[in-house]
């Protein structure tokens, strides 16, 4: 049976599952996952179809989220960024007993761009798509430098995750794909609407991904979850800002201790 690789770290009483965005792979936590080993004990999961995850088909939003749901403690605060967000919480939606906080970062419950909804325009996924055929690494390349655009230490944090994408075997060309239609197709703003357990969402104000906009419309959609901008971070602030966002997780964690 194929299983997904899955670090567990940490010497905290509380357990913590992180997943990666796409293109990526759990190296990504691991410039923050000495501050957090102390308080959690860390799951750090490589996607289906990513990193050392290999050998899954192409799998769906609900497909991916039982897979991981299947090797989780039994109970854990669950971390999700980018399209990790979506993946956690669909999780949370399937199984909401498993699920004693949920955390997004830079995460959106649609990512497409609408008439009244800010997000990624959707002829851009598509022209990602048609792109990872022609040349796989430099499709990557863009999508990363985009998620860093903005921020004081834009090069380094582009080159800290280009050496994750590339540090453990690449996605497959289909698995990608999928992940992007996903985040081009999913849509879970009414569903997430019923989840009752704590939930944080984290963004970085300089975000072109998912735009600082999305924020006050999903504190009215989401009035029981409590969100937070750092400012001066884009797509991935636990780079660009690890004790600020590290923070941010201890503190949500002692509110929804047992």
């Amino acid at each position: 049976m194929t299983v997904l690789h899955w670090e567990t770290i940490g010497q905290g009483d509380r357990h913590l599952v992180l997943l990666h965005g796409w293109g990526l792979n759990a190296g990504v936590w691991h410039c923050i996952s000495e501050r957090l080993s102390a308080h959690f004990c860390l799951h750090l999961v490589d996607l289906p179809g990513y990193g050392h995850s290999q050998g899954f088909p192409v799998m769906t939003l609900d497909e991916m989220a039982a897979t991981v749901l299947a090797q989780a403690p039994e109970q854990a605060i669950w971390l999700g960024w980018s399209l990790g967000g979506l993946v956690a919480s669909q999780v949370a939606l399937n199984a909401p007993h498993r699920v004693r906080g949920l955390v997004s970062v830079a995460s959106s419950p649609r990512f497409s761009a609408e008439a009244d909804w800010p997000g990624i325009k959707p002829e851009t996924l598509t022209t990602f798509q048609h792109q990872l055929s022609e040349d796989f690494q430099r499709t990557v390349e863009r999508f990363l430098a985009l998620q860093t655009l903005g921020t004081d230490s834009a090069r380094q944090d582009a080159r800290t995750l280009k050496s994750v994408v590339f540090e453990r075997p690449v996605p497959a060309v289909e698995v990608l794909n999928s992940g992007l239609e996903i985040l081009k197709t999913a849509d879970v703003r009414q569903a997430v609407a019923v989840l009752s357990m704590p939930f944080l969402r984290l963004y970085g104000a300089l975000d072109g991904l998912v735009p600082r906009k999305i924020v006050p419309l999903l504190d009215d959609c989401w009035p029981a979850s409590t969100s937070h901008i750092i400012e001066k971070a884009a797509h991935a602030p636990f780079i660009s800002h690890p004790a600020d966002f590290c923070q941010q997780i201890i503190d949500f964690s002692e509110r929804v201790r047992p």
